[in-house]
């Protein structure tokens, strides 16, 4: 006969007999215990991150403060321009007014000139401090680029676009590690002279006009007011821009050597440096021949440029082109 499936199984006590509770009372004094530990954790304000750092709160932080100006219809408000270097800057803005100051530096004491690793240095026994440099169309590119960087300064003064060409000489006057002076000098075949007292200035040209000066007093009826005249003092550069018409012979004359422009840094004028870069270029102008001063034909010369001229040949009647 078969057997009953129950006698297959085996019964299991029950757990809430008093054996059970023996026997985890027994297990328990064996030193099994469970601790629960855990972690308190923020919450996080952002579900994509697993980690957030937690927010540090900085107590007196100082207050940053901006300097505003007060637009009250100035004519510089937002840019000036130098009366020296006459570069228009932002006042107020540091970096406008660093990049004014290393400008104003450079226009005023020279460019920066660190050496060439091969120069053409012209000798001239009467220069105590500082050397003249040769620069012409052979040298290297890099030498080329300051002999640019020189000319654009001067081309503030005395115009733009025509003062170096291929076949023009440059010689640069060095001193303290700047370019202080400059000429740049050409090749010409003709010239002409001038007509000494030619020139004829501004003030001198009104007188022979006629021109009169205004009155310093106003009358209405008895009452007589009294015009306070305050007259500018000109000064080197006012000076030095004023020109006049020049009178020459119609007759060329032979000659070598043009000085087609020349200038020097304002705060080294009145030193003799035009003086030792026109005797560099008599000396190494024409190779193996030194020139005479009156051999040296000058182009368009300003008044300054006049007295310069007049006072190096030792005549009123150099050569112009």
């Amino acid at each position: 006969m078969q057997s009953k499936i129950s006698a297959f199984l085996r019964s299991t006590p029950d757990s809430s007999s008093p054996n059970n509770d023996h026997d985890l009372s027994t297990w328990e004094n064996q030193q099994h215990h469970i601790i629960n530990t855990y972690t308190r954790r923020r919450p996080n304000p952002d579900p994509g991150t697993s980690d957030p750092k937690p927010s540090t709160l900085v107590k007196n932080k100082k207050r940053s403060y901006a300097q505003f100006h007060l637009d009250f219809g100035q004519s510089d408000f937002l840019l000036r321009s130098c009366s020296t270097c006459g570069i228009k800057f932002t006042p107020g803005d540091p970096q406008d007014e660093k990049s004014h100051n290393e400008f104003h530096k450079s226009y005023t004491q020279g460019i920066q000139f660190r050496g060439w690793t091969k120069e053409n240095v012209i000798p001239l026994p009467s220069l105590d401090s500082g050397r003249v440099v040769l620069f012409s169309e052979t040298d290297r590119a890099s030498h080329r680029k300051k002999v640019e960087e020189v000319v654009r300064m001067m081309e503030i003064e005395i115009g733009s676009g025509w003062i170096l060409h291929e076949r023009c000489k440059v010689y640069l006057f060095i001193s303290l590690n700047r370019v202080v002076g400059c000429l740049v000098a050409e090749p010409i075949e003709k010239a002409f002279k001038i007509v000494s007292g030619s020139v004829v200035g501004s003030v001198h040209s009104a007188k022979k006009r006629g021109v009169t000066t205004r009155s310093t007093t106003l009358q209405f009826g008895n009452v007589i007011f009294q015009r306070e005249v305050h007259r500018k003092v000109a000064n080197v550069s006012d000076s030095e821009k004023m020109e006049g018409a020049i009178f020459c012979d119609s007759e060329p004359t032979a000659a070598a050597c043009g000085i087609r422009a020349i200038w020097v840094t304002p705060s080294n004028r009145r030193k003799g440096i035009a003086i030792q870069l026109l005797d560099a270029v008599r000396k190494s102008f024409c190779p193996g021949v030194e020139l005479e001063r009156s051999q040296l034909a000058f182009s368009q010369p300003t008044s300054a440029g006049k007295a310069l001229a007049a006072s190096y040949t030792g005549t009123g009647s150099f050569l112009a082109y």
